[in-house]
């Protein structure tokens, strides 16, 4: 079978024109399989695998949330953290809109508008980790101090 091509999206162009290092990691994408499938496919821990989750405050005013694909954030204890009254997820057509990427292939890199970004804290200390490239069945692989300096993410501890 012929090796596919990465994909161009606007997660790729910035991490090139950042100049980082990151491998690709094409797989068979399977509607509601989530962090379990595409760890599965690339044969590493789903713990590595970093969800990017759009979610909105009380004010409807979007963030994105990064967390470990075998956890869940308590949205409870983010608002808290983060000094909101709630927090909730967004509908799906409401994130797509936001951050220009179809729900199941969300990068929190190179996102249509500019919002803050939160990342659960023991994500920093994966030796490796692999996020959505911008495409559904397709993550890139980098280092947790490449996502820190692109990002500059606030560190919250709200897994569950």
């Amino acid at each position: 079978m012929a090796r596919e091509k990465t994909p161009v999206t606007a997660a790729v162009r910035l991490l090139r024109q950042q100049r980082v290092e990151f491998s690709d990691h094409l797989y068979e994408y399977e509607e509601k399989g989530g962090t379990a499938v595409s760890a599965r496919e690339l044969g590493v821990e789903e713990h590595c695998v970093i969800k990017t989750l759009v979610m909105e405050d009380e004010r409807q005013q979007p963030l994105i949330v990064l967390m470990h694909g075998d956890r869940q954030v308590s949205t409870k204890e983010l608002a808290r953290q983060i000094g909101c009254k709630t927090i909730q997820p967004c509908l799906p057509e409401v994130a797509n809109r936001h951050s220009g990427y179809l729900v199941g292939g969300t990068s929190p890199f190179g996102t249509r508008k500019a919002m803050p970004v939160y990342c659960e804290a023991s994500i920093l200390s994966c030796p490796k980790i692999y996020l959505n490239g911008g495409k559904r069945g397709y993550l890139v692989g980098l280092t947790p101090a490449d996502l820190e300096r692109l990002l500059q993410p606030q560190r919250v501890q709200v897994a569950i």
